[in-house]
């Protein structure tokens, strides 16, 4: 199986797809301002203790507060006295502004906080610290016993006492050196943590785990993998530092892909991405997936669709099934679908053809890194499936519920559909012989695209030798922009600008400046004006007169009430960012 891991940059996203014989089937995704949390350890405060429902919430300085279960409560791993019962009553083991040590195992989702343990796991690259545990773990997706047993012996020899070790997969092969040095450091980084808590006053983070793609590199690049491509020159240079830590024959293998074609674009991610946020997945025989994600568990049916099959209706039946549980397998991964699945395979009447079709589904899954049990059939023949569920999937990563029809559906989110629009933005230019060109979007798009001090336009205007104006529009559907107009850069400019300097209006201020308070924001179709000291007046009208005019925005200052007037209008439409200042 030829596999590869592809890493797309960008300062709005590092985004990092994993390829099997040129398929995607697994993406990660992390934005700056989002980062993941699940591996963080937390000095925390116990906020509540609820003996109904024997758990506890636990204040680790997000928005919400951590759930814990009593079965997840550990110890005081600070101090020497012995551990009670994991089983012990929750009340017994946790009081109410108590200070604990919890690592994130679930990120939160919809209005759930995180889910946290006390039981705490480090990860290195062949080795997973247990604090104050008194075992030793291999990996069960190691195949060989001889080797696993091996691993046993190696890992038994460099165990401190207090201290239990689990083996990763990518563990196979190593030698006890490569192991030895695994664990001192991650036994320098357990002892550090333990120095920042007697240090920090909760809630406080204590360790943060690495960031996306030196994670990838740490946790799941092998031999296996036939290259590491790369589109930002910083995160190349990252990794190839993390393998000389871990793995210096794998240098060889990573790449730094500096071609003007889009790297997801040139692999093919784009297109599997925007399959994989329908509902409907087509076959290659001709039948199709239909999936139907609720809150608790998520339905998916197998249709024949337009296949009809050569010889009889079973075989048409069965091949349509096998194709289909290849292609869930590959749809849960990519999807990253958690929690309960229940797949409605076309009903077969032949017992044989019932076992190779659940067979196909278990070979295929084993591919799955996330804990996956296919528990059988029911008795009205659906299949019941259980995914842990630890992130966010696909879809609510990168869609939001649509504000157009109250929830009902979904459309992208402003992130995401900001780069939709400037790849199409960028493929549209680039055909067009116009010197300029000026277009209209949702407003909270066009800050985006714009960036902070026109940084992003200015990059994307570099690149295509073209002046690009864009206006935000309210009313416009947060997924759809149209060109009002292209031409020369002059004609463009007129059209472009909706004051000019001199023009006194009447504004609606409807923010404060981000990085300037005492100033506001007034809108005009989406255009920024930035009203000097404004920044008290929020929610009322001012009079202002237009002092300077940008590509991006305009200055104003407040005027008398007895100035003439050149202009009159109110700038009034939903809040987003900043003028791009």
């Amino acid at each position: 199986m030829d596999k590869k891991i592809i890493v797309n940059c960008n300062n709005r996203a590092t985004r990092v797809a994993i390829l099997e014989n040129g398929k995607l089937v697994e993406l990660y995704i992390e934005r700056p301002l989002e980062h993941r949390i699940v591996g963080n350890l937390y000095k925390g405060i116990v906020a509540n203790v609820l003996p109904g429902m024997q758990a506890a919430f636990v204040d680790i300085g997000l928005e919400k507060n951590a759930f814990l279960y009593v079965d997840d409560v550990y110890t005081d791993i600070h101090n020497d006295e012995t551990p009670p019962p994991s089983r012990s009553a929750i009340e017994k083991l946790l009081k109410v502004g108590e200070e604990i040590i919890v690592q994130v195992v679930k990120e939160p989702f919809g209005n759930k906080g995180a889910r946290v343990t006390g039981q705490i796991t480090l990860p290195g690259r062949y080795l997973v610290l247990v604090p104050g545990a008194d075992y030793i773990g291999v990996s069960r997706r190691i195949e060989s016993q001889t080797e696993k047993e091996r691993l046993r012996r190696e890992a038994e020899k460099i165990r401190p006492d207090d201290i239990g070790l689990i083996v990763r997969t990518v563990a196979e092969g190593a030698d006890e050196q490569s192991l030895a040095q695994d664990l001192q450091f991650l036994m320098q980084l357990w002892h550090r943590v333990l120095a920042r808590f007697q240090q920090k006053t909760a809630p406080a983070i204590l360790y943060q785990d690495l960031a996306l793609t030196c994670r990838i590199a740490r946790d799941l690049f092998v031999e296996d993998f036939s290259s590491f491509l790369i589109d930002d020159e910083h995160e190349y240079e990252k990794v190839l530092e993390i393998l000389d830590c871990f793995s210096t024959q794998l240098k060889k293998k990573v790449r730094f892909y500096d071609r003007a074609e889009p790297i997801f674009e040139r692999f093919g991610v784009e297109k599997e991405l925007e399959k994989a946020l329908q509902s409907q997945v087509w076959l290659k025989s001709g039948g199709y997936l239909v999936f139907d994600e609720t809150e608790a568990l998520t339905v998916i049916d197998v249709n024949t669709g337009r296949y009809t099959g050569r010889r009889n209706l079973a075989d048409t039946i069965l091949k349509t099934n096998l194709e289909a549980a290849e292609e869930i397998a590959r749809q849960i991964r990519l999807r990253d679908i958690g929690g309960i699945i229940i797949v409605d395979f076309i009903d077969m009447t032949i017992e044989e053809h019932r076992k190779k079709v659940l067979s196909r589904l278990n070979e295929s899954i084993k591919h799955d890194r996330t804990k996956t049990y296919v528990l059988g059939l029911t008795s009205l023949g659906l299949v019941e499936m259980t995914r842990k569920k630890v992130r966010q999937d696909l879809s609510e990563v990168l869609q939001q519920h649509c504000p157009y029809c109250n929830g009902r559906g979904r459309v992208f989110t402003p992130l995401a559909a900001s780069t939709r629009i400037e790849r199409e933005l960028k493929k549209t230019l680039q055909k067009s012989p116009r010197e300029a060109i000026l277009v209209e979007m949702h407003h909270e798009v066009a800050s985006i695209i714009i960036g902070t001090g026109g940084g992003n336009l200015k990059k994307m205007e570099e690149e295509l030798g073209k002046h690009i104006f864009i206006r935000g529009a309210e009313d416009m559907h947060i997924e759809q922009y149209r060109v009002i107009a292209a031409g020369s850069l002059k004609e463009i400019e007129k059209l472009a600008f909706p004051v000019s300097v001199g023009d006194v209006l009447e504004l609606f201020i409807e923010e404060p400046h981000t990085s300037a308070p005492e100033n506001g924001i007034a809108r005009i179709h989406g255009y920024v004006i930035n009203v000097a000291g404004a920044g008290e007046l929020v929610s009322q009208v001012v009079r202002a007169e237009i002092t300077e005019v940008c590509r991006t925005f305009a200055r104003a200052v407040p005027v008398a009430a007895g100035k003439k007037k050149r202009r009159r209008h109110f700038a009034k439409s939903a809040p987003s960012s900043d003028d791009a200042v």
